[in-house]
């Protein structure tokens, strides 16, 4: 199943005033799958009853929270790896830096190695414009 995308024009990024327009391609949605729809997918691969695999989906929600909330990095061995982020205003001295100076907090996922090869594999479908 390749990756669809279209393309569209879009400023030069980091360049004063846009500079030159260039087209460059989007990845286009084909649907989603909720948890629902992972459960069912789930059960065909496994042995497991759907409340067995929605019970391990809410309990790994669970940990993965705490984790993140003890600034801990999680390994999900070939899923990938998740990882708290920070953006705060700056300070000038180190030593009157506090933590109401952070604006928000955030999540970063890093994929493993074989969803990465797989995006790879997957190769690439331009859809038509409607």
């Amino acid at each position: 199943m390749p990756i669809k995308f279209n393309v569209i024009e879009r400023h030069q990024p980091g360049v004063s005033g846009g500079g030159e327009k260039k087209w460059y391609a989007a990845a286009v949605s084909n649907g989603e799958l909720g948890i629902d729809d992972l459960v069912k997918q789930i059960e065909k691969f496994s042995a497991l009853s759907e409340a067995d695999i929605r019970g391990v989906i809410i309990a790994l929600e669970n940990v993965i929270q705490n984790a993140l909330a003890d600034s801990k990095i999680v390994r999900l061995d070939k899923l990938g790896t998740l990882y708290a982020t920070l953006s705060s205003g700056g300070i000038e001295a180190e030593k009157g830096f506090h933590s109401g100076l952070i604006k928000s907090v955030g999540v970063n996922y890093r994929p493993g190695k074989r969803i990465l090869d797989a995006m790879k594999a997957a190769g690439f479908e331009k859809v038509s414009k409607k």
